[in-house]
């Protein structure tokens, strides 16, 4: 297990671009399932969680070739459908919960599907039923072997029908969309996910062949086609790193400039950490944050306590609402943080009160932060990052704090953030990796 040693205190200058989308990445990455032809996808993060995938996609027979240092080119002409049955496949895709979006396009092209209960971060119980529905209404068959955990789908005869989807699930959508391009006739998607990382999907799709109409909004409509093909892709700047550097700036007094963030795709997330008092400014695409000594939290109109909650799209992505929990601890005023979509991710608040943090955690979905204007700065301690989102909050308030933090259980980091320390580092950050 390796660990970051953070010297806190310091205050950081300069440029940094956000890494491809990760959220993103997994979806496009199981698209190239869907045709037979060459497509090549650009700003691809090195992380973890994506580098699974795309190692599970080589073991299936997808032949991949890196073209450039965040460019790849994918072509699953000859997939090896044995390799589904065997025990390597099971053990590396129940390791990555994006995994379950394989699932769609292979029922769309090959008819059938097998995958093992998937894993990732522990923040909470997320269900498949929404994958399996939309499967079930397209005609899939599946069965779910108890002992194993292990689900056996039957795709042959997809045909187009209409949903309401019981949640507006990303995953959810995406892998129904990409069962739905070629199954037979018309469907229709009700209640449908929308954020921007779905409509990029939709998009590569519809370069590829597919007729997909209604995208960006929650009602999509699908032509279904015979066969898809090749392509080329870019990636969109990651929203979460994004906000984590405004967060970072605030809490660090420090003066950054995040580049190319695609400030158009990037929904209520500016006009919220505006909301916590953080100055930006847009300049062309690129957002500058300015040192700040002092930042003072908004109240609503009638002066009562702000809630900051999640929501589906074009709500407040459930990913940075621990950025805004932690940056609020050095903000003049008080927060109330609702985490509506999971109830494990905000039990990481017992370490920022080890560090001096004001924090009243008041159910597993709820936390009040008081933030005192930097009169009790935070102080260094040794914590574990309990997942990816978490992880980074924790070092952000590390390289805010007095003194010299260690994070351990740093993989949990490096799943969703590329060379993070490297990049920090680069801004005068003092960040070592210790093995």
């Amino acid at each position: 297990m390796s660990s970051f040693r953070v010297k806190g205190g310091l205050k950081l200058k300069g440029e940094i671009t956000p890494q491809g989308a990760k959220n993103e990445a997994l979806q496009i990455l199981c698209a190239v399932l869907l045709t037979s032809g060459k497509v090549t996808i650009h700003k691809i993060p090195n992380i973890r969680d994506v580098n699974k995938l795309i190692e599970l996609l080589a073991d299936m027979g997808v032949k991949v070739n890196k073209i450039g240092p965040e460019s790849y080119t994918f072509q699953a002409d000859q997939i090896n459908l044995q390799y589904l049955e065997t025990d390597d496949f099971l053990t590396k895709a129940s390791s990555l919960r994006g995994s379950v979006m394989i699932l769609g396009p292979l029922l769309a092209r090959f008819g059938t599907g097998r995958l093992s209960k998937p894993g990732g971060d522990k923040i909470g119980r997320r269900r498949m039923d929404t994958h399996f529905t939309g499967f079930q209404k397209l005609g899939a068959e599946f069965h779910y072997d108890k002992k194993k955990e292990i689900y056996h789908i039957d795709g042959k005869n997809l045909k187009g029908a209409y949903m309401l989807l019981d949640e507006a699930s990303v995953t959810g959508t995406a892998n129904i969309v990409m069962a739905a391009v070629m199954a037979e006739g018309k469907t229709t998607i009700y209640n449908a996910a929308c954020e921007p990382y779905l409509q990029q999907l939709c998009d590569i799709l519809n370069r590829m062949g597919a007729k997909i109409t209604g995208i960006g909004s929650n009602l999509l409509n699908i032509e279904g086609v015979k066969s898809l093909k090749g392509t080329e892709h870019t990636l969109l700047p990651d929203m979460i790193e994004i906000g984590s550097f405004i967060g970072l700036a605030a809490m660090t007094q420090s003066e950054i400039t995040i580049k190319d963030a695609q400030i158009h795709r990037l929904g209520i997330i500016p006009d919220t950490f505006r909301r916590m008092g953080i100055k930006l400014e847009f300049r062309g695409d690129d957002i500058f944050i300015p040192a700040q000594k002092h930042y003072e939290i908004e109240t609503f109109i009638d002066g009562s306590i702000l809630t900051v909650a999640d929501a589906i799209w074009p709500g407040f992505t459930p990913d940075l609402l621990s950025i805004v929990l932690v940056t609020a601890t050095q903000a003049k005023g008080t927060v109330l943080v609702h985490q509506k979509m999971f109830e494990s991710r905000l039990f990481f608040v017992d370490k920022l009160i080890d560090m001096g943090a004001q924090i009243i955690l008041c159910d597993p979905h709820r936390a009040t932060v008081i933030g005192l204007d930097r009169k009790y700065p935070l102080r260094g301690i040794r914590m574990t990052s309990p997942d990816i989102r978490a992880g980074v909050s924790l070092l952000i308030a590390a390289l805010s704090a007095e003194g010299t933090s260690v994070i351990d259980n740093i993989e949990q980091i490096d799943r969703g953030y590329q060379y993070i320390d490297q990049r920090l580092n680069a801004l005068g950050a003092d960040i070592v990796r210790v093995d």
